[in-house]
């Protein structure tokens, strides 16, 4: 279809997917961002029927194979001859002549032969031998899959795709009635996008169980491994204030923006857990382990985000061609590699440091013997 979007009224009859694209149009109207809507027509075509009356062509001793063959001579035209000119050939076909095929008048005049007992022909008028009417038809017919459909176009401007077709359901579902056997299919890049978000679904957990195991792989503990994935909600959070002070809907150039924030969140996490591991390890408490931990990995924390901040700055706030792709993703990358690693340095260390602290105690009563109690 040439348009962004389309919704697909399928069904047999085409006056009835008609008569219902009308109403989808009419109310996809009325939904604020959705413009540039239209309707490809199919109807419209106007067509010249002419029904043989078995019966009537009886009497005259005609079938309607000789009735056929007159009216495909008299309004389309027969071939008489070939014309030879030098090595090409053409084929002369002969017809009546516009003024004998103007109307439906003039079309029932056509004279059908007819051959007598006495060897003379008889002519006998169309009309007589056939029920002629000027009908509209369809013009184009569009097929999927073996069925009929009609499209009508849209694009969505100043508004999220999915926001504006899920407010354009909901009406049509409240006030257009679909007759038994039809139904509408929403395509183009509302499609792309749901395919999308289809995998994502399947993508982002696989890809955090991937990190999970990875992490245990490092640490060989689960309790470093989640205290690893720790700073992920900040840096996610960061990307949604940044989408949400850039007026930038949710898309999947943003959602690939989140999972990138996820690597680099952990990237961060494996820095100061592995620097804490190391510092405890020399008999230092939790507290003091995690508070030189974190204020020995701030600056090369803080300095990795400032680079691909400045990096991706110029790509956030592009508005050129193309930058309706890349700047949902810059943004993102942006406002979570900025703000997300401030979190992880401020509020993290008391997270990680509350439960690992509750996590050294219960090691110790564990190891105290009864009778010391």
């Amino acid at each position: 279809m040439k348009g962004a979007n389309s919704v697909k009224i399928i069904g047999r009859d085409l006056p009835t997917i008609e008569r219902i694209a009308s109403q989808v149009m009419e109310q996809m109207q009325q939904v604020r961002g959705i413009t540039d809507l239209g309707i490809f027509h199919v109807l419209g075509q106007p067509n010249l029927n002419i029904k043989v009356d078995r019966d009537k062509a009886a009497r005259y001793g005609l079938n309607t194979g000789d009735v056929n063959t007159v009216i495909q001579a008299a309004l389309g035209g027969a071939s008489a001859t070939t014309l030879l000119e030098g090595d090409r050939q053409f084929g002369v076909v002969v017809r009546l002549p516009p003024d004998y095929r103007a109307n439906l008048d003039v079309v029932g005049n056509v004279k059908v032969a007819v051959a007598t007992p006495s060897g003379v022909n008889a002519y006998i008028p169309l009309r007589q031998l056939a029920d002629i009417s000027l009908d509209t038809g369809a013009s184009y017919i569009y097929h999927e899959e073996g069925e009929r459909y009609i499209p009508v176009k849209f694009s969505v401007r100043d508004r999220d795709l999915g926001g504006a077709v899920a407010e354009a359901q909901e009406r049509i579902a409240q006030n257009v009635n679909l007759p038994s056997g039809y139904r509408l299919v929403w395509a183009g890049e509302f499609e792309d996008l749901e395919n999308a978000k289809a995998r994502l679904e399947v993508i982002v957990p696989v890809s955090l169980l991937l990190i999970l195991v990875l992490l245990y792989g490092l640490f060989n503990s689960l309790r470093d491994s989640l205290m690893a994935l720790a700073g992920i909600p900040f840096a996610a959070g960061g990307g949604v204030l940044a989408l949400y002070l850039t007026g930038l809907n949710f898309s999947i150039s943003a959602a690939v923006g989140f999972v990138s924030l996820f690597g680099v969140s952990v990237m961060n996490g494996i820095l100061i857990m592995t620097y804490y591991n190391e510092v405890t390890a020399s008999g230092l408490g939790t507290v003091e382990a995690m508070f030189h931990a974190a204020s020995q990995r701030m600056r090369p924390m803080l300095m990795t985000a400032l680079s691909a901040c400045i990096g991706l700055l110029p790509a956030a706030v592009s508005t050129g061609i193309g930058s309706q792709v890349q700047r949902p993703l810059a943004t993102v990358v942006v406002g979570g590699m900025f703000i997300g690693p401030i979190i992880l340095l401020v509020v993290v260390p008391a997270l990680q440091t509350l439960f690992l602290d509750h996590a050294s105690r219960a090691a110790t009563a564990r190891s105290v013997p009864q009778g010391g109690q």
